[in-house]
Parts: C-alpha cells; structure tokens; sequence
C-alpha cells in the first residue's frame, strides 16, 4: 500500500485546525511522523487513525414510556 505523505500544512487543513494543532501532536509525540531533513510529513494513513480513533459514537437510548401520575 502506497500512503501519501502530508505536510504539516496539508494536514492541519485536512483537520479544519490551525497549523499549531498538527504541530502540538507532533511536539508531544500523540501522532506518528516522517522526519526527512528538516521537513516533517505524516502519512495520511496515520492522520485517518487518528480520526477514527477519537472518534465518538452516539450513543442511543432506549425510549421508556414516560406517563405522569394523574
């Protein structure tokens, strides 16, 4: 499998964040990257995982039938 590498650009975009927050998760080592020179890219694979895996489901409830006390 071939997997893209994104800028830090590119990823903050694909996020809708500032460039700050792909920064900040790099800095604190909460997302894996790709350090060539001094570029730094992160494989779009992992940018997925880290949407899937902070991604919350709703949770659903069951409907009780609810009468008032006459």
């Amino acid at each position: 499998m071939t997997d893209r590498y994104l800028s830090v650009d590119q990823v903050a975009e694909l996020l809708g964040t500032s460039v700050r927050f792909p920064r900040r998760l790099i800095e604190e080592r909460r997302i894996r990257y790709v350090k060539l020179g001094r570029h730094v890219r992160i494989p779009e694979s992992v940018v997925e995982e880290f949407i899937r895996s902070r991604t919350v489901e709703p949770i659903r409830l069951r409907r009780t039938s609810l009468r008032r006390a006459a």
